[in-house]
């Protein structure tokens, strides 16, 4: 017989990977599933539990998404996030309107009335919200938990079916015991078992990729980050020297970059070539100034340079690539979801390859793939290395890439992790960098007008890339950092800091 799983159904929510992934970190098996999927056939899976994700549609919408009714009389416990909840209401008799005052980010969640799903767990905290609609009549024999300024049923259930229902989404790390609620609905209402645990995922990605690759030659994308490194050690273990690894340099690195990658990864032992093709990358961004259009630039002069390295690889069938799901979630990779925005190992690619891609970390975030690092022994140096986009510093500047303004940014962003490093906050923060902007801003050195290009500073706090808040610096630092940019890069008169959340912000301007 299977193992027991939460099943949660994918109505196109940002976030329903996320929630998968929080159930198999509390060590339960997991998986997605499409919302349409027959009861019966759910039946048949073996579920422990049935989570309704959130999603962008209102119940109302004549496209709407609406399960199989037939889930809940299953005798299965099913819990509803968000546009879930309100399916919940909608569906077995209760009503949904539009809210009047939406809730986006936090809010403050007050506890009516004690029951299992709040269990060790204070009467008022903190949510994160993510909604237009709302609740405003329940179903017979569901009754309030909770309730917000702005919503009245903020949680819901019916203690009698199991049927619980939340406004919040307690997957993302913004919400205060939100991973508690969670393993209250795991262990306490669904008595689930402990099933699952991150060498299992090791174990299994390294079966895939030996089963998929067979006799055939892969070839490895690497950046020498994070997610790259990682699934490159991993597929050389699964596969030896059927794997293939380049480096590309498009000229779009950060200061002293290519030299301290190639150190790295050899010392992984990795066979690596570096391949120079700045010029070319450079060359073909003239004059672009549209941040899609330079990831599309990007993307496919990057397969055209790899492959024509592949060709000198016999039998090279597969590109591997570290793509993370929060990459596919904002190209739109999952069925339903809104793309955001273009990323380089998703839709920055060309629609023809001679490769087949090879993404054994699709569906999985950032601080897994750190975990599946440690356990193949890769240093924590390189593990908590911060994100660099694929497309590289040609998103950090605002408008047209050019040498002058890749060096103007290299030299502050440089001074910007030099201080980081030197007050040790690096290690405490999800991303941080430096953007050249677009706009040149008047000022004084020495007596004399300056006319100087501005630079602003990001660092964000985060878990997993999906949601991100901004770094809370002393003032003394950003003072620090803002007169060292100004002093030591010529053609800089202005440092700004950006205080923007992710959402409704994007971690990357662009």
């Amino acid at each position: 017989m299977e193992r027991k799983a939460v099943f949660i159904l994918n109505f196109g929510s940002q976030y329903v990977q996320l929630i998968a992934r929080r159930i198999r970190e509390l060590g339960v098996y997991s998986e997605i599933v499409d919302w349409n999927i027959p009861a019966r056939e759910l039946e048949k899976r073996n579920p422990v539990g049935i989570i309704l994700s959130g999603g962008p549609a209102s119940v109302y919408d004549p496209l709407a998404p609406l399960p199989d009714e037939s889930i809940y009389k299953l005798g299965v416990p099913v819990l509803g996030i968000c546009y879930g909840l309100q399916l919940i209401a909608y569906q077995l008799g209760g009503r949904v309107g539009k809210s009047s005052q939406q809730e986006y980010g936090r809010a403050t969640l007050r506890i009516l009335k004690k029951d299992l799903l709040f269990e060790g767990i204070p009467e008022e905290f903190e949510v994160w919200m993510s909604h237009a609609d709302k609740v405003v009549e329940l179903p017979k024999d569901f009754e309030p938990l909770a309730l917000s300024d702005n919503s009245p049923y903020a949680v819901v259930a019916n203690s009698k079916r199991t049927i619980y229902g939340l406004q919040f989404h307690p997957e993302v790390v913004h919400t205060f015991y939100g991973k508690q609620i969670l393993s209250n609905f795991l262990y306490k209402i669904c008595k689930a078992k402990k099933n699952w645990k991150m060498t299992d995922i090791v174990k299994e990605k390294t079966e895939e990729i030996r089963k998929r690759v067979g006799n055939s030659k892969v070839i490895a994308a690497l950046s020498g980050g994070v997610d790259s490194t990682v699934a490159s050690l991993l597929t050389y273990r699964a596969i030896g020297n059927k794997l293939h690894c380049f480096f590309v340099d498009h000229g779009l690195l950060r200061y002293g970059e290519r030299e301290e990658v190639e150190t790295n990864l050899k010392a992984l032992g990795l066979p690596l070539k570096i391949i120079d093709a700045s010029s070319l990358f450079l060359e073909r961004l003239k004059g672009i100034e549209d941040p899609e259009e330079k990831r599309r630039i990007i993307g496919n002069t990057f397969i055209e340079v790899l492959e024509k390295e592949a060709l000198k690889v016999k039998d090279a069938r597969y590109l591997l690539q570290g793509t993370l799901y929060p990459d596919v979630v904002e190209s739109a990779g999952i069925k339903g979801s809104a793309k955001i925005k273009t990323h380089h190992n998703v839709g920055g690619l060309p629609e023809k390859m001679n490769l087949k891609l090879l993404e054994p970390f699709r569906e999985l975030f950032k601080d897994e793939v750190r975990e599946i690092g440690r356990i193949l022994g890769v240093p924590e140096e390189i593990l908590n290395r911060h994100p660099f986009p694929g497309p590289g510093l040609a998103i950090r500047i605002i408008g047209e890439v050019t040498e002058e303004d890749l060096n103007i940014l290299r030299r502050a962003d440089r001074i910007f992790i030099e201080e980081l490093k030197r007050e040790g906050f690096y290690n405490n923060i999800w991303q941080a960098f430096a953007v050249l902007l677009p706009i040149r801003s008047v000022g004084i050195k020495g007596d004399v007008r300056t006319y100087d290009k501005v630079i602003a500073l990001r660092a964000v706090e985060s878990t997993d890339g999906m949601t991100a808040d901004w770094f809370r610096f002393p003032s003394h630092f950003l003072d620090r950092v803002a007169r060292r940019i100004v002093n030591e890069v010529r053609g800089v008169g202005r440092v700004v800091y950006d205080i923007s959340s992710k959402p409704p912000s994007t971690i990357e301007w662009e």
